[in-house]
């Protein structure tokens, strides 16, 4: 999957309850305000087969749904974000492939499988990786309720924050530039000002790798 981009591509992946959602609110206001154009998307992406996707994901599991959310995935670039990139706008996608990396990881799912199915997704220009402490995360939870079943394990929040710090890792190691930020003692709006920071002008020439199969070497 290759396109000329000319646009800058920015994905905002982190655990359930570390407050994701109120922070891409708080960007996509924050950027109005500075007069940068966004063009904000998600994944899965609303359209037939996201939509397919995101309504089954509690009946399916493990390597049906990692295939499924990968060719969702691969639709949503080929309709979305290589046309956007290739316009020159500024793409900020809610999820990306670091969520597929985590979640279906915790759904049994091998990394190596995991790094094959999504090789050929194109890397964003930043991966901003949200993190907070498990115990924070868990008092989140509580207080929003048991939305879907990644949710219900105790054990998840430390689980998922380990593991999105070793994808954050690992997706720097393989050239994606990445913004790790701990949402544990600071507000939506100023996790929304740090990443608002690190976007340059666009449109610009994208400095992104192209696809680049993530090391599983320690």
């Amino acid at each position: 999957m290759t396109s000329t981009r000319r646009g800058f591509f920015l994905s905002i992946d982190g655990p359930s309850g570390v407050g994701k959602s109120t922070t891409l609110k708080e960007l996509h206001a924050l950027l109005d305000r500075r007069g940068t154009p966004a063009r904000l998307t998600t994944e899965p992406p609303h359209d037939f087969l996201g939509d397919f996707t995101r309504a089954h994901a509690g009946q399916l599991h493990s390597l049906s749904l990692a295939c499924l959310v990968a060719a969702a995935r691969y639709r949503h670039i080929e309709t979305t974000v290589e046309p956007a990139l290739a316009a020159g706008e500024l793409l900020i996608s809610d999820r990306y492939v670091p969520s597929s990396l985590v979640l279906q990881q915790l759904d049994g799912v091998p990394l190596d499988f995991l790094l094959d199915l999504n090789r050929l997704a194109p890397a964003p220009d930043l991966a901003v990786l949200l993190t907070a402490s498990p115990g924070t995360i868990a008092s989140r939870i509580a207080e929003a309720g048991i939305t879907h079943r990644f949710r219900a394990d105790p054990t998840g929040p430390a689980r998922e924050v380990q593991l999105y710090e070793e994808t954050a890792g690992a997706l720097a190691a393989a050239g994606t530039e990445v913004l790790l930020i701990d949402t544990s003692y600071i507000p939506p709006s100023e996790v929304a000002r740090r990443i608002a920071d690190a976007i340059p002008a666009v449109p610009l020439p994208s400095k992104a790798p192209s696809p680049t199969p993530i090391s599983q070497e320690p």
